[in-house]
Protein backbone atom coordinates (compact mmCIF):
# COMPACT_ATOMS: atom_id res chain seq x y z
CA UNK A 1 0.00 0.00 0.00
CA UNK A 2 1.40 3.25 -0.81
CA UNK A 3 2.55 5.51 1.69
CA UNK A 4 1.55 9.18 2.12
CA UNK A 5 4.16 11.96 2.54
CA UNK A 6 5.07 15.50 2.08
CA UNK A 7 5.48 17.25 -1.73
CA UNK A 8 7.07 20.10 -2.86
CA UNK A 9 5.31 20.17 -6.39
CA UNK A 10 2.97 21.87 -8.33
CA UNK A 11 -0.32 22.92 -7.07
CA UNK A 12 -3.61 23.03 -8.47
CA UNK A 13 -6.15 25.11 -7.11
CA UNK A 14 -8.96 23.68 -5.01
CA UNK A 15 -11.96 22.73 -6.84
CA UNK A 16 -14.91 25.21 -6.47
CA UNK A 17 -17.73 23.49 -5.34
CA UNK A 18 -21.32 24.61 -7.12
CA UNK A 19 -23.11 26.49 -4.35
CA UNK A 20 -26.59 25.27 -4.24
CA UNK A 21 -25.84 22.73 -6.91
CA UNK A 22 -26.50 19.71 -5.11
CA UNK A 23 -28.40 21.18 -2.41
CA UNK A 24 -31.64 19.02 -2.57
CA UNK A 25 -29.31 15.95 -3.50
CA UNK A 26 -29.06 14.91 0.14
CA UNK A 27 -33.19 15.17 0.05
CA UNK A 28 -33.38 13.11 -2.71
CA UNK A 29 -31.97 10.38 -1.01
CA UNK A 30 -34.17 10.01 1.65
CA UNK A 31 -32.15 8.31 4.15
CA UNK A 32 -30.66 9.13 7.74
CA UNK A 33 -26.56 9.37 8.47
CA UNK A 34 -26.68 6.05 10.27
CA UNK A 35 -26.57 3.30 7.67
CA UNK A 36 -28.41 -0.46 8.98
CA UNK A 37 -25.49 -3.34 9.99
CA UNK A 38 -25.25 -5.69 8.05
CA UNK A 39 -23.14 -9.42 7.51
CA UNK A 40 -20.05 -7.11 7.42
CA UNK A 41 -20.83 -5.31 10.51
CA UNK A 42 -19.34 -2.21 10.26
CA UNK A 43 -22.81 -1.05 8.61
CA UNK A 44 -22.09 -1.91 4.89
CA UNK A 45 -23.63 -4.99 3.50
CA UNK A 46 -21.04 -7.77 1.72
CA UNK A 47 -20.36 -7.37 -1.50
CA UNK A 48 -22.19 -9.21 -3.80
CA UNK A 49 -25.27 -8.41 -1.60
CA UNK A 50 -24.69 -4.23 -2.23
CA UNK A 51 -23.79 -5.07 -5.65
CA UNK A 52 -27.50 -6.04 -6.30
CA UNK A 53 -28.40 -3.22 -4.05
CA UNK A 54 -26.25 -0.31 -5.54
CA UNK A 55 -28.14 -2.09 -9.31
CA UNK A 56 -31.47 -1.18 -7.70
CA UNK A 57 -30.46 2.62 -6.62
CA UNK A 58 -28.97 3.39 -9.28
CA UNK A 59 -32.01 2.58 -11.52
CA UNK A 60 -32.03 -0.77 -12.45
CA UNK A 61 -29.65 -2.31 -15.59
CA UNK A 62 -28.90 -0.88 -18.64
CA UNK A 63 -29.99 -1.03 -22.02
CA UNK A 64 -28.78 -3.23 -24.06
CA UNK A 65 -25.48 -1.29 -25.99
CA UNK A 66 -26.87 0.80 -29.42
CA UNK A 67 -25.28 0.76 -32.64
CA UNK A 68 -22.07 3.30 -31.90
CA UNK A 69 -22.60 4.41 -35.50
CA UNK A 70 -19.17 6.50 -34.99
CA UNK A 71 -18.98 9.90 -37.12
CA UNK A 72 -15.04 11.46 -37.60
CA UNK A 73 -15.46 15.16 -37.63
CA UNK A 74 -12.17 16.33 -38.26
CA UNK A 75 -8.24 15.18 -37.46
CA UNK A 76 -5.95 17.00 -36.09
CA UNK A 77 -2.23 16.67 -36.77
CA UNK A 78 -0.30 16.99 -33.24
CA UNK A 79 3.57 16.93 -32.30
CA UNK A 80 3.73 13.32 -32.01
CA UNK A 81 0.13 11.89 -31.69
CA UNK A 82 -3.37 13.70 -33.78
CA UNK A 83 -6.52 13.65 -32.31
CA UNK A 84 -9.78 12.69 -34.12
CA UNK A 85 -12.78 14.43 -33.19
CA UNK A 86 -15.84 11.91 -33.54
CA UNK A 87 -19.14 11.71 -32.25
CA UNK A 88 -20.77 8.42 -31.19
CA UNK A 89 -24.22 7.35 -30.36
CA UNK A 90 -24.61 6.02 -26.46
CA UNK A 91 -28.97 5.65 -26.65
CA UNK A 92 -31.14 6.12 -29.81
CA UNK A 93 -30.68 9.57 -30.50
CA UNK A 94 -28.10 10.46 -27.69
CA UNK A 95 -24.42 11.18 -29.08
CA UNK A 96 -21.33 11.99 -27.38
CA UNK A 97 -18.67 14.25 -29.13
CA UNK A 98 -15.26 12.96 -27.93
CA UNK A 99 -11.40 13.27 -28.89
CA UNK A 100 -9.62 10.41 -29.90
CA UNK A 101 -5.54 10.63 -29.22
CA UNK A 102 -3.81 8.35 -31.33
CA UNK A 103 -0.05 8.22 -30.46
CA UNK A 104 1.82 8.42 -34.26
CA UNK A 105 3.04 4.67 -35.28
CA UNK A 106 0.38 3.49 -33.41
CA UNK A 107 -1.69 1.53 -36.24
CA UNK A 108 -3.87 -1.82 -36.83
CA UNK A 109 -0.75 -3.73 -37.27
CA UNK A 110 0.88 -1.91 -34.06
CA UNK A 111 -2.00 -1.60 -31.49
CA UNK A 112 -1.69 0.24 -28.04
CA UNK A 113 -2.99 0.26 -25.04
CA UNK A 114 -5.38 2.43 -24.30
CA UNK A 115 -6.80 5.09 -21.90
CA UNK A 116 -10.34 6.52 -21.37
CA UNK A 117 -9.79 10.11 -19.32
CA UNK A 118 -13.32 11.32 -17.51
CA UNK A 119 -12.96 15.00 -17.11
CA UNK A 120 -13.58 17.22 -14.24
CA UNK A 121 -16.72 19.14 -12.92
CA UNK A 122 -15.21 22.21 -11.48
CA UNK A 123 -18.33 24.16 -12.46
CA UNK A 124 -16.47 24.83 -16.14
CA UNK A 125 -19.32 23.65 -18.02
CA UNK A 126 -18.00 24.68 -20.98
CA UNK A 127 -15.10 22.45 -20.39
CA UNK A 128 -15.42 18.59 -21.10
CA UNK A 129 -13.03 16.69 -23.59
CA UNK A 130 -11.05 19.11 -24.62
CA UNK A 131 -9.46 20.14 -21.29
CA UNK A 132 -8.04 16.36 -21.31
CA UNK A 133 -7.45 16.60 -25.17
CA UNK A 134 -4.85 19.59 -24.32
CA UNK A 135 -7.53 21.73 -26.59
CA UNK A 136 -8.21 24.82 -23.77
CA UNK A 137 -8.16 24.78 -19.56
CA UNK A 138 -5.39 24.02 -17.25
CA UNK A 139 -2.51 22.82 -18.88
CA UNK A 140 -1.60 20.76 -15.99
CA UNK A 141 -4.91 18.66 -16.76
CA UNK A 142 -3.94 17.95 -20.21
CA UNK A 143 -3.15 14.53 -19.59
CA UNK A 144 -4.69 12.96 -22.14
CA UNK A 145 -1.84 14.84 -23.98
CA UNK A 146 0.83 13.29 -21.80
CA UNK A 147 -0.14 10.24 -21.75
CA UNK A 148 -1.04 9.93 -25.56
CA UNK A 149 2.56 11.02 -26.12
CA UNK A 150 3.97 8.04 -23.58
CA UNK A 151 2.46 5.99 -26.68
CA UNK A 152 -1.42 5.23 -25.12
CA UNK A 153 -4.51 5.43 -27.41
CA UNK A 154 -6.61 8.03 -25.16
CA UNK A 155 -9.97 8.81 -25.52
CA UNK A 156 -12.03 12.19 -24.20
CA UNK A 157 -15.54 12.07 -23.91
CA UNK A 158 -18.13 15.43 -22.92
CA UNK A 159 -19.88 14.31 -19.70
CA UNK A 160 -23.77 14.98 -19.93
CA UNK A 161 -24.02 18.37 -19.10
CA UNK A 162 -20.98 19.45 -20.56
CA UNK A 163 -19.31 21.38 -23.37
CA UNK A 164 -21.17 20.17 -26.05
CA UNK A 165 -23.75 18.27 -24.26
CA UNK A 166 -25.90 21.09 -23.14
CA UNK A 167 -29.58 22.37 -23.81
CA UNK A 168 -30.11 25.27 -25.69
CA UNK A 169 -33.38 26.25 -22.99
CA UNK A 170 -31.08 25.41 -19.91
CA UNK A 171 -27.42 26.84 -19.24
CA UNK A 172 -24.42 25.51 -16.38
CA UNK A 173 -25.54 24.20 -13.59
CA UNK A 174 -29.18 24.74 -14.64
CA UNK A 175 -29.21 22.01 -16.77
CA UNK A 176 -27.47 19.44 -14.28
CA UNK A 177 -29.90 20.19 -11.74
CA UNK A 178 -33.10 19.43 -14.32
CA UNK A 179 -30.97 16.50 -15.70
CA UNK A 180 -30.47 15.47 -12.00
CA UNK A 181 -33.97 15.98 -11.44
CA UNK A 182 -35.37 13.92 -14.80
CA UNK A 183 -33.58 11.08 -14.19
CA UNK A 184 -34.71 10.79 -10.39
CA UNK A 185 -38.49 11.07 -11.76
CA UNK A 186 -38.05 7.90 -13.89
CA UNK A 187 -36.43 6.01 -11.17
CA UNK A 188 -33.03 6.41 -11.84
CA UNK A 189 -30.10 9.16 -11.25
CA UNK A 190 -27.33 11.03 -12.92
CA UNK A 191 -24.65 8.44 -12.17
CA UNK A 192 -26.77 5.66 -13.91
CA UNK A 193 -26.66 7.67 -17.03
CA UNK A 194 -22.90 8.37 -16.40
CA UNK A 195 -22.36 4.75 -15.93
CA UNK A 196 -24.05 3.86 -19.27
CA UNK A 197 -22.26 6.53 -21.29
CA UNK A 198 -19.07 5.45 -20.04
CA UNK A 199 -19.62 1.71 -20.87
CA UNK A 200 -20.19 3.02 -24.15
CA UNK A 201 -17.08 4.82 -24.38
CA UNK A 202 -15.51 1.79 -23.36
CA UNK A 203 -17.30 -0.27 -26.27
CA UNK A 204 -15.96 2.46 -28.90
CA UNK A 205 -12.30 2.04 -27.67
CA UNK A 206 -12.76 -1.84 -28.33
CA UNK A 207 -14.20 -0.81 -31.58
CA UNK A 208 -10.79 1.14 -32.75
CA UNK A 209 -8.48 -1.49 -34.40
CA UNK A 210 -5.30 0.52 -32.93
CA UNK A 211 -6.52 -0.40 -29.78
CA UNK A 212 -5.28 -3.66 -27.44
CA UNK A 213 -8.58 -4.66 -26.18
CA UNK A 214 -7.07 -6.70 -23.07
CA UNK A 215 -5.19 -3.51 -22.26
CA UNK A 216 -7.60 -0.72 -21.39
CA UNK A 217 -7.86 1.50 -18.15
CA UNK A 218 -9.11 5.10 -17.22
CA UNK A 219 -8.50 7.63 -15.39
CA UNK A 220 -10.00 10.81 -13.81
CA UNK A 221 -9.60 13.90 -11.92
CA UNK A 222 -12.42 15.19 -8.84
CA UNK A 223 -15.62 14.56 -10.76
CA UNK A 224 -13.73 12.23 -12.90
CA UNK A 225 -12.43 10.13 -10.38
CA UNK A 226 -16.04 9.53 -8.88
CA UNK A 227 -16.60 8.31 -12.27
CA UNK A 228 -14.10 6.03 -12.61
CA UNK A 229 -15.35 4.30 -8.70
CA UNK A 230 -18.60 4.33 -10.51
CA UNK A 231 -18.19 2.85 -13.47
CA UNK A 232 -15.17 0.25 -12.15
CA UNK A 233 -18.16 -2.29 -10.75
CA UNK A 234 -19.91 -2.59 -13.99
CA UNK A 235 -16.93 -2.61 -16.55
CA UNK A 236 -14.85 -5.66 -16.44
CA UNK A 237 -12.80 -4.88 -19.58
CA UNK A 238 -11.55 -1.73 -17.42
CA UNK A 239 -8.46 -3.33 -16.36
CA UNK A 240 -6.59 -0.48 -14.48
CA UNK A 241 -8.26 2.36 -13.23
CA UNK A 242 -7.02 5.47 -11.30
CA UNK A 243 -9.33 8.11 -9.61
CA UNK A 244 -7.27 11.38 -8.82
CA UNK A 245 -8.86 13.55 -5.52
CA UNK A 246 -12.23 12.52 -5.21
CA UNK A 247 -14.12 9.95 -2.94
CA UNK A 248 -16.63 11.66 -0.95
CA UNK A 249 -18.50 9.74 1.52
CA UNK A 250 -22.06 10.20 2.38
CA UNK A 251 -20.61 9.95 6.15
CA UNK A 252 -18.53 12.91 5.34
CA UNK A 253 -21.38 15.04 3.35
CA UNK A 254 -23.57 14.59 5.85
CA UNK A 255 -20.73 15.39 8.97
CA UNK A 256 -19.51 18.48 7.08
CA UNK A 257 -22.76 19.31 5.22
CA UNK A 258 -21.16 19.48 2.19
CA UNK A 259 -22.46 20.31 -1.15
CA UNK A 260 -20.93 17.85 -3.91
CA UNK A 261 -21.86 17.40 -7.60
CA UNK A 262 -24.71 15.34 -8.54
CA UNK A 263 -23.02 12.32 -9.69
CA UNK A 264 -21.89 11.04 -6.52
CA UNK A 265 -25.91 11.03 -4.96
CA UNK A 266 -27.04 7.42 -5.58
CA UNK A 267 -30.47 7.73 -3.85
CA UNK A 268 -31.40 4.90 -1.01
CA UNK A 269 -27.72 4.04 -0.83
CA UNK A 270 -26.55 4.68 2.16
CA UNK A 271 -28.83 2.84 3.82
CA UNK A 272 -26.86 -0.28 2.57
CA UNK A 273 -23.50 0.97 2.55
CA UNK A 274 -21.43 3.97 1.35
CA UNK A 275 -18.67 5.03 -1.49
CA UNK A 276 -15.87 3.47 -0.99
CA UNK A 277 -18.18 0.38 -0.85
CA UNK A 278 -19.03 0.62 -4.79
CA UNK A 279 -14.98 1.29 -5.18
CA UNK A 280 -14.40 -1.94 -3.23
CA UNK A 281 -16.53 -3.74 -5.73
CA UNK A 282 -13.63 -2.97 -8.40
CA UNK A 283 -11.67 -6.01 -6.91
CA UNK A 284 -9.66 -7.82 -7.80
CA UNK A 285 -8.75 -5.20 -11.21
CA UNK A 286 -6.07 -2.77 -10.65
CA UNK A 287 -7.37 0.34 -8.63
CA UNK A 288 -5.11 3.22 -7.62
CA UNK A 289 -6.32 6.42 -5.87
CA UNK A 290 -4.74 9.84 -5.26
CA UNK A 291 -5.81 12.11 -2.22
CA UNK A 292 -4.67 16.00 -1.09
CA UNK A 293 -4.60 15.68 3.03
CA UNK A 294 -6.49 19.14 2.95
CA UNK A 295 -9.26 18.57 0.48
CA UNK A 296 -12.33 19.81 1.48
CA UNK A 297 -14.15 17.67 -0.96
CA UNK A 298 -13.14 14.68 0.19
CA UNK A 299 -12.45 15.17 4.10
CA UNK A 300 -10.07 12.99 4.69
CA UNK A 301 -10.95 11.46 8.28
CA UNK A 302 -13.30 9.19 5.83
CA UNK A 303 -11.42 8.59 3.36
CA UNK A 304 -8.91 7.05 5.65
CA UNK A 305 -11.52 5.18 6.63
CA UNK A 306 -12.58 4.56 3.20
CA UNK A 307 -9.36 3.36 1.54
CA UNK A 308 -8.92 0.79 4.49
CA UNK A 309 -12.31 -1.14 3.75
CA UNK A 310 -11.46 -0.98 -0.30
CA UNK A 311 -7.78 -2.87 1.14
CA UNK A 312 -10.07 -4.86 2.84
CA UNK A 313 -11.81 -6.30 0.05
CA UNK A 314 -8.88 -6.62 -1.99
CA UNK A 315 -7.33 -8.96 0.61
CA UNK A 316 -10.41 -11.06 0.51
CA UNK A 317 -10.71 -11.55 -3.00
CA UNK A 318 -6.83 -12.42 -2.85
CA UNK A 319 -5.48 -9.59 -4.71
CA UNK A 320 -4.22 -7.18 -2.36
CA UNK A 321 -1.53 -6.20 -4.52
CA UNK A 322 -3.80 -4.96 -7.10
CA UNK A 323 -4.97 -1.77 -4.77
CA UNK A 324 -2.64 1.60 -3.75
CA UNK A 325 -3.18 4.61 -2.47
CA UNK A 326 -1.27 8.20 -1.77
CA UNK A 327 -2.45 10.35 0.32
CA UNK A 328 -0.52 13.75 -0.07
CA UNK A 329 0.36 15.86 2.93
CA UNK A 330 -0.36 19.01 3.30
CA UNK A 331 -1.99 19.44 -0.11
CA UNK A 332 -5.79 20.05 -1.31
CA UNK A 333 -8.00 19.24 -4.42
CA UNK A 334 -4.56 19.03 -6.81
CA UNK A 335 -3.13 17.36 -9.63
CA UNK A 336 0.29 17.39 -8.43
CA UNK A 337 4.06 16.14 -9.55
CA UNK A 338 4.03 13.30 -7.39
CA UNK A 339 0.27 11.97 -7.67
CA UNK A 340 0.70 12.13 -11.44
CA UNK A 341 3.96 10.15 -11.33
CA UNK A 342 1.77 7.10 -9.60
CA UNK A 343 -0.95 7.29 -11.82
CA UNK A 344 2.26 7.17 -14.97
CA UNK A 345 3.13 4.29 -12.88
CA UNK A 346 0.03 2.24 -12.31
CA UNK A 347 -0.81 2.38 -15.98
CA UNK A 348 2.44 1.13 -16.82
CA UNK A 349 2.44 -1.58 -14.37
CA UNK A 350 -0.97 -2.84 -15.24
CA UNK A 351 -1.42 -1.71 -18.89
CA UNK A 352 2.18 -2.22 -20.19
CA UNK A 353 4.28 0.55 -22.05
CA UNK A 354 1.90 2.17 -23.85
CA UNK A 355 4.37 2.94 -27.33
CA UNK A 356 4.76 0.15 -29.51
CA UNK A 357 8.35 -0.58 -31.40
Amino acid sequence: MSDARESNSGRIGRRTFLAGSAAGAVAVMGVEATAKESATGDGSMAGEDFRKRLMDCLGGPWPDPAELKPQLRETMAKDGYRIESLTYEVEPGDRVPAMLLVPDGVNADHPAPAVAIWHQHNGQYHLGKNEPAGLAGNPMHHTGVALAKEGYVVLCPDALCFEERQSERLRGGSFERFEFLRYVVAGKCMAWKNILDMRRAIDYLCSRPEVVQERIGCYGHSMGSTHTWLVGPWEPRLKCLVGNCCMPTYAAIHRTHLLHCFPNFIPGLFQYGDTPDIAALIAPRALHMNFGEKDGGSPIQEVREGVNRIAKAYEEAGAAENFSYFIEEGVGHVLSDEMWCRTRECFSKHLGQGRTS
